[in-house]
């Protein structure tokens, strides 16, 4: 009534503001069509033969989503996985990501935990996940998928259960309480009577649906098991469809040189001496597309012709007009930047407790160290490519794509069409880990199909061009502070960070029409720093944005990533300088946080922390929350000829309900391996900005020799489902830092950990 009556914005306004959102559940095809699948929600199909049809808005990326969202619809069914195809989601607001926005909200986990949630931390969620729902943006990211999906598909099959239920109790008019549903079909079981979901579907669709509740916890008989994925299969014979997999009738390949100088551009190109090879067929320069650095792409019949004939182009390259990045230079500025905020308090204080300086006053004592991590490149398997044809005012866009609605955007922007004349075919995804959040290889694709006479063609990124020209984790500083008091207790933490913000960049590339005339601050620049558990009285923790020219994207963890190094890093600290054991220190600060204190406890007593180790090895742990995940680690590691060696790493993790116990191990085990990789060599110097690492070689990664065993334990949990894809990358850094430690004496904060 109050939105019908008002007359003035602000009550308007108010009146939208107490408003749930809007359903996700999306509408039918009404009337069905005379053959085909029938249409129950916008999520769900059911084909002539029973099987379903289940609108994927999510991208696989080796993640494991296509088959723990199948099972949530699986779940509320009553049917087998191997009976629901999956079919790429249309363009529609209802498979937009609600979750990874509110996600983005910066909460401390005081003001969150279950059931204490305050006021404030409800409103903000209920206001972020409207404008989330009306943005409908479709995003693969932030570990969100499932918390995503956790309540819209679980009723979405749960209101097709209800109408097929409905529908079988109008046709053989029975109470709807005496059905069942077994595997895809509804029976009766006194009078024997039995129909599968496809004889049934079109009376459901016209039947009310009614009240719905999903199915109790208790009744499950596929959430909360290790279900065989439904990509296996695939992957292993080789069927699966990867980006590069591509193929079309008469499709091209054109391989790109980007400008070697971050930010430059191609003067004179002379291409004659790569217009002689065989094979090769069309030079084009291309401009920065979405972010990119400009560069000039060769056409051939195939991606070798390509290849070689991009070699052969003589290219005088330009230099940015901001002037050249200097890796170190850089580092050396963000200490200082940070050095100097923290001495002034200044910086965005993302959170504030008590009062620090009287608490630095007063202390028997202070503690300072400074920590530092390095730019970081994605080096995800499958390089990055993408296959495009334009042809009669028509695009098609075939991209392994964590964006499909940034995607299309992009290609329509580049094509000069509208984003319905956009066909975008999402394939599988040989890895993401952030780097396919950004669409500058599908504006370059789309703008070489403009020059290929309405033939395919597909782009292809050699290595050297992946690793020198990605959208690097940023580098970062943070001063760390602690007081401590004449009882020998921590009274004061203080957190002064610097590093380039990522959000506002990545909306300037990919959602311009979002981007303001000011940044506002970025919350994964200092997420795992204001967002710390521990029961320390007085803090502030604040960030010091910086600009640094070098293009700064999402990298799995996003700040995470590093700023668990700092902060479990600098706890460990306080326990050794207060003679504390690590983990009886974390504990003594986690009263007030049950679940992170049954983690810790649960990771130390798989890892045998009380138990002596062999000569010569030694423990370290890590214990940290995000993504709605709380995960902690104890690596077991000793020295192999100076270097590192992890042997083991045990893993414990508060994940919320468990959708796939199996995914999950498999997902902490990745991020295990893909942190450990970071942690012990990752790094990406530019020097007269030049990126130096180009490929494997000079850009390590873990060798399966050298990966450590790992282990997984999970606590049961009624909560709702956090992230899995990301929480466990975060702590392998300084887990790993605080074994060696107590193996050399010699704290290390900085990364890479081998230098």
């Amino acid at each position: 009534m109050l939105l019908l009556g008002a007359g003035v914005t602000g009550a308007l306004v108010v009146g939208w503001g107490v408003l749930p959102p809007r359903s996700r559940q999306g509408r039918p095809d009404n009337p069905p069509a005379a053959e085909g699948p029938v249409g129950l929600n916008g999520w769900i199909k059911v084909n002539p033969d029973g099987t379903l049809q289940l609108a994927m808005n999510r991208s696989e990326m080796g993640q494991g989503v296509h088959t723990a969202l199948a099972m949530l619809v699986a779940e509320e069914l009553d049917i087998s996985l191997a009976k629901i195809k999956l079919v790429q989601a249309v363009p529609d607001k209802i498979y937009g990501n609600v979750a990874m926005f509110v996600g983005s909200l910066p909460i401390h986990p005081h003001d969150s935990e279950p059931g204490r949630e305050t006021g404030g931390v409800k409103a903000g969620r209920w206001v972020v996940s409207k404008v989330a729902r009306e943005l409908g943006i479709s995003v693969t990211g932030g570990s969100s998928s499932v918390a995503d999906a956790w309540d819209v598909l679980r009723l979405a099959a749960a209101s097709a259960r209800a109408q097929l239920l409905g529908a079988a109790s109008l046709q053989w008019k029975l109470a709807r309480e005496e059905l069942e549903i077994h595997n895809g079909v509804v029976s009766h079981p006194g009078t024997k009577q039995s129909a599968h979901f496809g004889e049934l579907a079109r009376m459901a669709a016209a039947t009310p649906v009614g009240s719905v509740v999903v199915k109790d916890p208790k009744n499950w008989r596929l959430i909360g098991t290790a279900a065989p994925r439904t990509d296996l299969a695939a992957k292993i014979d080789g069927s699966a469809r990867f980006g590069i997999d591509t193929r079309e009738s008469g499709q091209l390949y054109a391989v790109i040189r980007h400008s070697p100088m971050l930010g430059g551009s191609p003067g004179r190109v002379d291409s004659e001496a790569a217009m002689k090879l065989p094979g090769v067929e069309r030079v084009i320069r291309l401009g920065p597309y979405a972010g990119s650095t400009a560069g000039v792409a060769v056409v051939g019949r195939t991606t070798w012709h390509a290849k070689q004939g991009a070699q052969a182009l003589d290219i005088e390259w330009r230099a940015p007009p901001a002037g050249a990045a200097d890796s170190k230079q850089i580092a050396q500025h963000l200490e200082a930047t940070a050095r100097e905020a923290a001495a002034s308090h200044g910086g965005f204080a993302f959170y504030k407790a008590g009062d620090v300086q009287a608490a630095s006053a007063a202390a028997a004592r202070r503690i300072e160290a400074v920590y530092q991590a390095p730019y970081l490149a994605h080096v995800a398997m499958e390089p990055i490519n993408c296959t495009a044809r334009v042809k009669g005012g028509i695009v098609d866009v075939w991209a392994p794509t964590q964006v499909p609605d940034m995607a299309r955007a992009e290609a329509a922007r580049v094509a000069g069409v509208d984003k319905s004349a956009v066909n975008l075919h999402v394939t599988f995804l040989g890895g993401g880990f952030g780097r396919r959040l950004e669409v500058d290889y599908v504006g370059q694709a789309v703008r070489i199909a403009l020059e290929t006479n309405g033939r395919p063609v597909q782009l292809l990124w050699p290595r050297e061009e992946d690793t020198m020209h990605d959208f690097y984790r940023p580098a970062g500083a943070a001063v760390m502070q602690a007081s401590i008091d004449a009882q020998g207790a921590v009274s004061g933490l203080s957190i002064t960070s610097a590093g380039d913000m990522i959000t506002p960049r990545w909306i300037e590339r990919g959602l311009p029409a979002l981007a303001g005339p000011i940044d506002l601050p970025d919350k994964t620049a200092s997420e795992g720093l204001f967002d710390l558990p521990y029961a320390i009285a007085n803090q502030r923790i604040a960030h010091v944005a910086t600009r640094s020219g070098v293009p700064v994207g999402f990298w799995r963890a996003v700040g995470h990533s590093h700023n668990a190094f700092f902060s479990e890093g600098f706890i460990d600290e306080l326990a050794f300088e207060l003679k504390q054991d690590p983990v009886a220190f974390r504990l003594s600060l986690l009263s007030e946080m049950p679940r992170h204190a049954a983690v810790l406890k649960l990771a130390a007593a798989k890892a045998g922390w009380s138990q002596p180790l062999p000569a010569g090895r030694a423990r370290g742990v890590a214990l940290h929350e995000s993504f709605g995940s709380i995960v902690a680690e104890v690596a077991e590691v000793s020295l192999v000829e100076g270097k590192p060696r992890v042997h083991r790493v045990v893993c414990a993790a508060d994940i919320g309900t468990v959708v796939n116990p199996g995914i999950v191990a498999q997902q902490m085990e990745s991020a295990v391996i893909f942190g450990l990789s970071a942690a012990l060599y990752g790094r990406i110097d530019i020097e007269g900005g030049v990126v130096k690492q180009n490929n494997f070689p000079n850009h390590p990664v873990l060798k399966l020799a050298d990966t450590p065993r790992i282990e997984t334990h999970l606590i049961a949990s009624s909560n709702p489902p956090g992230g899995v894809g990301e929480p466990g990358t975060p702590p392998i850094a300084p887990a790993v830092a605080n074994a060696l430690f107590v193996l050399t004496g010699k704290r290390v904060r900085a990364l890479p950990l081998v230098s």
